[in-house]
């Protein structure tokens, strides 16, 4: 081993003794932390109705999670508990959002943003569960709800632009999938259904799902389903290129319903989780790629938190 790589392994070492990995088990209805490496697992909650997106707040102690519940029923939500699973409640209450997907916090403006699927929205709420904004509206209806080109999934922040990223994955191996961008703000006289800010990054994806964003060296990543050889891949692009000017470059290929995805810039690695409950490491450019865990149930979101 090198002096290079000793080093960085002493690195790599100190930050896993000071952060912990946070997952979401969709079919055990479970939230879970462990280390970085996959081991020292809790269980931090049971009993949450199909859970999907999850973040941490480090400074306050706090976790948050979506519940997307039952579409039929319009029961999703949003709970929020202490890192050890105690003081858990409801912010958004069942049905004050539809099928709630992946969650962003924005810690600086006091803000948690998340998208809705069947409610085809993306929407903002202080961090008590106050003030629920709808910021974007794709559909009105059972017959637009019918649409999944309309139902947004993944959510991603960039507080120092004022931009909110989301995904509109379309159907199962459809081939229409896009990622737009908006202000966090809409534009004075206007409305979530008809704000004239919204721009297509990119579009003919297979299925984007999550989205997470290196504000540092401003790319985006995400996840795609769908089939060989563009889905089931983490993707990245700068963010700053004219939309239409850019091509994703695939970094990791190979998952099994990829969706979930952590990025740890400070330590050049991401993690990433697929329905088949495999958890995996990588670094940012896709290689040294490695499975964590596998066959953990039906694993969706993730979380990096560094204390």
């Amino acid at each position: 081993m090198s002096v290079r790589e000793a080093t960085k392994t002493r690195a790599s070492s100190a930050a896993d003794r000071s952060s912990r990995l946070f997952l979401l088990d969709l079919s055990g209805g479970r939230v879970l932390s462990m280390d970085p490496d996959g081991s020292n697992r809790k269980i931090i909650a049971t009993g949450c109705p199909y859970p999907d997106g999850v973040v941490v707040d480090v400074a306050a102690g706090h976790i948050y999670w979506t519940n997307m519940g039952v579409p039929s029923s319009n029961d999703g939500s949003i709970e929020r508990a202490d890192l050890d699973g105690k003081n858990r409640r409801f912010i958004v209450a069942p049905g004050g959002t539809y099928t709630p997907k992946q969650l962003h916090l924005d810690k600086a403006n006091g803000k948690l943003y998340w998208s809705d699927r069947e409610g085809m929205r993306v929407m903002r709420a202080n961090l008590d569960g106050s003030q629920v904004e709808t910021l974007v509206q794709t559909g009105e209806g059972e017959r637009d709800r019918r649409d999944q080109t309309r139902w947004c999934v993944g959510i991603a922040v960039d507080p120092k632009r004022g931009q909110i990223y989301w995904t509109q994955k379309g159907g199962d191996n459809a081939g229409v999938g896009r990622i737009l961008r908006a202000g966090v703000d809409i534009p004075k006289g206007e409305t979530a259904a008809n704000r004239s800010d919204v721009e297509v990054l990119f579009d003919g994806l297979p299925e984007p799902i999550d989205l997470e964003l290196d504000i540092e060296h401003r790319i985006l990543y995400w996840t795609d389903r769908g089939n060989h050889p563009r889905g089931n891949t983490v993707n990245r692009a700068p963010i700053d290129a004219k939309p239409g000017q850019n091509v994703p470059q695939i970094v990791i290929s190979d998952l099994m319903e990829g969706i979930g995805l952590a990025l740890d810039a400070a330590g050049n690695r991401m993690f990433v989780t697929d329905l088949a409950g495999s958890l995996y490491v990588a670094n940012l450019d896709g290689t040294g790629k490695r499975t964590l865990l596998a066959a953990q149930g039906n694993l969706t979101g993730i979380a990096y938190a560094t204390f």
